[in-house]
């Protein structure tokens, strides 16, 4: 194994058991270390995913996580009634969450119609996988602000709620592409 898929596989394990966990039991101030820690395995094979995947598909993993956030804003806009994570992110809903993962699909099947040697039934998987995580990576940089009791990450991007906001979900959909990229594409 490469020394990046370690990265990689860290990611996904904080990503698919550690993040959701932490989310539904509640950042708490006494995690203050362990959120700095926590910032490690996120940033780190995010960027790690960034200098190894080709451009094409990095950019196609950003595209899928704005298409997500878009989506979801304004399908939770429209239908949205259930809240998602009310103490967290008090904006999302469960529509707009189902709204996201649906563009998300539609994209992955519009992918496919361009690519020529993917097999289908895993890629499309993976999208709404990565569809799913890039809501975990929203929520997951909203509950550190909220734990770091700041409502922005900077003020870099005026009225954007920092640049974290821009990188949340690249942060947890980026890692995870790059580790299932060898079964997806074949290298």
């Amino acid at each position: 194994m490469k020394p990046d898929q370690g990265w990689f596989l860290l990611a996904a394990a904080f990503w698919l058991l550690i993040a959701p966990l932490w989310l539904w039991r509640g950042v708490t101030a006494g995690h203050k270390r362990i959120l700095a820690l926590a910032g490690v395995v996120v940033l780190l094979p995010a960027g790690l995913a960034m200098a190894t995947l080709p451009a094409q598909q990095v950019l196609a993993v950003l595209v899928l996580t704005w298409i997500a956030d878009t989506a979801a804003y304004f399908a939770g806009m429209r239908w949205g009634r259930h809240k998602l994570a009310p103490s967290i992110s008090p904006g999302k809903t469960w529509e707009g969450a189902a709204g996201g993962l649906a563009a998300v699909l539609a994209y992955a099947l519009i992918l496919l119609f361009f690519a020529r040697s993917i097999a289908w039934a895993p890629f499309v998987a993976a999208a709404g996988l990565l569809g799913v995580l890039s809501i975990v990576g929203d929520l997951f940089e909203s509950a550190a602000k909220r734990q770091a009791s700041v409502k922005d990450s900077g003020a870099l991007l005026p009225g954007h709620g920092g640049i974290l906001d821009r990188i949340d979900s690249a942060t947890s959909t980026l890692p995870i592409a790059a580790a299932l990229a060898p079964w997806i594409v074949g290298k």
